[in-house]
């Protein structure tokens, strides 16, 4: 995992010394993180937390922020999609990463925007897989 984050910032034009925090968490957890930042209700797969656009300085301008995935989201959304743990799991590292540079889908011209770019880089490490957003 650590060498495809690495690999996926290297080719979105990140330092190479940039530093992005990645936490696998339960539903549980998930569900007091969506409600607390978020105002939702209930797990969602991924959340991420960009330092810059929370306007936090941390003194080092590489820190990018943090992506937070919820490992039972990973297994029930592997599950009923057909795909592998290691699929779903790389799946949901690369959108949430994306939320960190810059990218959203606020409106469906951002949306389609993003799931290309994932699918983009979701393709160099799975080549055979199916799309995952369908």
């Amino acid at each position: 995992m650590r060498q495809r984050a690495e690999q996926i910032l290297q080719d979105l034009g990140c330092a190479d010394d940039s530093i992005l925090s990645v936490t696998v968490v339960d539903s549980e957890v998930m569900a007091e993180i969506n409600l607390t930042y978020r105002g939702k209700e209930g797990p969602t797969n991924v959340l991420s937390f960009c330092q810059k656009e929370a306007g936090l300085s941390s003194g080092d301008p590489n820190l990018l922020g943090d992506v937070v995935i919820c490992w039972d989201r990973v297994v029930s959304d592997s599950q009923s999609l057909d795909y592998t743990l290691e699929e779903m799991f790389m799946y949901l590292l690369i959108h949430g990463i994306l939320h960190i540079v810059g990218f959203d889908h606020d409106s469906s011209g951002h949306a389609q925007t993003m799931e290309n770019k994932v699918n983009q880089i979701f393709e160099k490490f799975f080549p055979s897989a199916d799309d995952l957003s369908s």
